[in-house]
């Protein structure tokens, strides 16, 4: 598959909720996941381990709701804007989340996501 029909493909099931849907048909086994922050899920490498920061995140966030936009394609990667209204669940404290995804793909997968938020 080419970037243009990974990213479409994989843009749509994030636009129908399917977040789990898309990660497991698109992101490669070796996947490497790297967030604007610190700490031990700062870079997180290999399927189950996105997997599992991933469940990390919806445990610890309640989604009130929230829009994707894109996909915006360049060669061999593409960026998918999120607009998020969450609250984290250990504070209560409700926000709004803007968010940016760049995935780099590789004979066909998604082998890199690296996000970017507006703080």
């Amino acid at each position: 598959m080419d970037t243009n029909t990974v990213a479409h493909a994989f843009t749509a099931l994030l636009k129908a909720g399917k977040h789990t849907e898309a990660a497991d048909q698109f992101n490669a086994e070796d996947i490497v996941s790297i967030e604007a922050m610190t700490g031990n899920m700062r870079e997180v490498r290999g399927r189950a381990g996105v997997k599992a920061k991933s469940d990390w995140w919806y445990s610890a966030h309640e989604v009130h709701g929230g829009t994707t936009e894109g996909p915006f394609i360049n060669d061999d990667a593409f960026a998918v804007r999120f607009e998020l209204d969450i609250t984290e669940k250990a504070t209560g404290k409700r926000m709004q989340m803007s968010e940016i995804g760049l995935y780099t793909v590789k004979n066909g997968k998604i082998a890199e996501e690296k996000f970017f938020y507006a703080m």
